[in-house]
This record gives C-alpha cells, structure tokens and sequence, in this order.
C-alpha cells in the first residue's frame, strides 16, 4: 500500500501510455526542410543575381578600356599606361579587384565576348544591357583558353551541365576538348564530362563566399573550415608570440590569388631577427611532398609580392597533424646559401617543439569539443 500510489504513476507515465508525439515533430521538421531548403535556393539566387552584376560590370569596364585604347596614337603603350594609371586609381577607391591583371582581364573579356553590343547596334538601341550566362568566375576560367573553338566549347558544355567552377577548371586542364574529339563515341564522353566530383560541389554558402564575390564587395573572408583547425591555428599563433619578442604576427588566413587559382596561408609572421617573413600553413593529415611543393609556390609568391628589399627571403612552416603523430617542417631550401640556413636554424624554434605543441594542443581540443 505504502507504493502503490508511486507504482500507478510510474505506470501512468511510461513511454508507451505517453501521449503520441510523433506528428508534432515530423510537422516541425518538415517545415524545418521547407526553410533550409528557401534558404539555401534564395542564396543560390543571389549569387546568380551578383555574379549577373558583377560579370555585366566587368564587361563594361573592358568596353571602355578598349574604347579609351583606341583613341591613342600608340595604341600598345597608351593601353599599357592606361591600364597601370586606372589600376592604381581603382584600387585606391575601392580596395581588391583591380590590380592589372585583373583589368587586363576585363579587356580580353570584352574582346571575345563582344556579341552583346553587336546586337544592341543591329537592333538600333543602345540601352540594352548585355547578358552573360555563366558567373564571373568561369569566364575566367574560359579566358585561358586559347582557342576559339575550344572556348566555345568549354562554355557551352559549362552551361548545359551546370557545371562548378571548380568542374569546368578540370576539364579544361584534362583537355576535355581534345579527347572529345579524338574520341569515337563522342555521345559518351560528353555524358561523362557532364558528371562532376564530390570535391565539385559548390554549396550555397561557398557561392556566397566566392573569391571574385569578396573581391568584387570589398568583403573579407575571415573564416576557417571547422572548428578544430581554427582552434589550432590560434594556438599556434599564441604559442609562437610566447616564445620571445621574435614572432611579429600579421594576419591569419592572408589570401593571395596565383595564376586563377586561390589560395590562403593560414599564418603569416615576421621575425625581427631574421627580417624575413615566416609563412605558417597548417594540415590536417598526414604530411606529404605535395605540401612541400604548395609551401614553395606560397615562398616563391611571396618573396616577389610581399618581400621588402631590404629583408631576407621568407621561410616557410608546415605543421601536419594527424590522430596519431605530429610533424613540423621548415622549407629552407630557397635559401641563397648554405650559411644563411643554418642561421635560420639556430634562431626559429626546434621542429619537435613545434610538434609536440601541436599534438597536446590537439588532444585538449579534441577533448574539449568532445565534452
């Protein structure tokens, strides 16, 4: 008697004489679908919608470039010198996007895509805005391509198959094109083309977050991959500062653009007593020869772009982390002389410092995100 009240509610209140709550919920999550999917279609859209604007302004800055080119007496040197003087006067008023290169683009862009103003002159109209199907960023991908045909191609084919950025840049450098034609079973190679990679897919926010998308607003891009790596690049960045006066930290994930590809360092230093810049680039994963050779392109960028001419060449640092080992590793091997790197040697911190810091850093991270 003394539990029988407990026992009848305890009974009461089981899983199975709960009241059925199934509905509620699967009517949230539907509607929780319902506006990941809205969210996700109306980033889509304006990216499109910016990428739309954006390509249309660059087209019509190619436009007035060759215009005002064609009024010199020396065309070459007047477009030369046009293009230096306008390059520097836009980047002072609206930040990134307008180095040479860039505007250089915009003219070879104009010049092969021309049609637009040809048909707004057939039609007798000038106010027709010229469209462009394809975003920004594969027109510049396009504007590697040397031949008419192949670029036709390429553009086509990028259009029809929705293709990514990053999809029409491999097939462009697989030459897709040519082992179009050279194959005998044309139909199936281009159904094979059409399909795309894991890697290849582009989600909304990475659209919204597009390289020539910052560029074009002037926006940064401040962010990292996940949680972790961002958790160890800050440590590093602190435990390097603590180490000594040495370490002058200047930026976290410093973007620089080679060729038309993107890339980022995540760590940039200066250190005093070298004068030289370190470059700090963190993997998750095993270390590899490859990661050497993209440490040499970011030093090799580097010593041309953001060296000083009084300062030494840049060093570079790579730490690999994986579950079970640690690796750090200075490329030193563009080094001008034998004595200069071992003077390096001496004054930067020891690679098994470094990697033991980077594996305990691991472990309590992991640990924390874990709890």
């Amino acid at each position: 008697m003394k539990y029988q009240h407990l026992e009848q509610r305890v009974t009461q209140e089981s899983p199975e004489n709960l009241p059925e709550r199934t509905e509620p919920e699967e009517a949230y999550r539907a509607m929780l679908d319902q506006v990941t999917e809205l969210m996700e279609a109306s980033r889509r859209k304006a990216a499109r919608d910016l990428n739309s604007i954006m390509t249309i302004t660059y087209w019509e800055i190619g436009r007035r470039i060759v215009e005002s080119e064609q009024k010199g007496e020396n065309r070459a040197e007047y477009g030369k010198k046009l293009i230096e003087r306008l390059a520097n006067d836009l980047t002072a008023r609206f930040g990134r996007g307008f180095s040479q290169r860039n505007l250089e683009q915009m003219r070879r862009f104009y010049q092969l895509w021309s049609i637009p103003q040809t048909l707004s002159a057939e039609s007798g109209r000038t106010d027709i805005e010229p469209k462009f199907p394809l975003p920004w960023s594969h027109y510049v991908q396009l504007l590697s391509v040397k031949s008419n045909e192949a670029r036709s191609f390429y553009a086509t084919e990028a259009l029809q198959g929705g293709w990514s950025v990053r999809q029409l840049r491999r097939q462009i450098s697989t030459q897709f094109y040519e082992r179009t034609l050279l194959s005998r079973n044309k139909a199936a190679m281009l159904q094979q083309g059409s399909q795309s990679l894991p890697t290849e897919v582009v989600s909304p926010e990475e659209e919204i977050k597009e390289p020539f998308v910052l560029e074009f607003l002037d926006l940064k891009d401040e962010y990292s991959e996940n949680d972790l790596e961002e958790a160890l690049i800050r440590h590093i960045e602190s435990f390097l500062l603590e180490l000594g006066r040495d370490f002058a930290f200047l930026g976290r994930q410093r973007r620089l653009r080679i060729g038309d590809q993107w890339f980022r360092v995540d760590l940039l230093f200066f250190h005093r007593r070298l004068r030289c810049l370190v470059i700090i680039d963190l993997k998750l994963g095993e270390f590899t020869h490859a990661d050497v050779g993209q440490m040499h392109l970011y030093l090799n960028y580097a010593r041309e772009h953001w060296t000083y001419p009084d300062e030494n060449p840049p060093v570079g640092l790579i730490l690999c982390n994986r579950k079970d080992e640690a690796v750090a590793h200075y490329a030193l091997e563009g080094l001008p002389n034998k004595v200069m790197a071992a003077e390096y040697q001496m004054a930067l911190p020891d690679e098994k410092l470094l990697a033991d810091e980077l594996e305990r850093t691991r472990q309590r991270i992991e640990n924390r995100l874990k709890e």
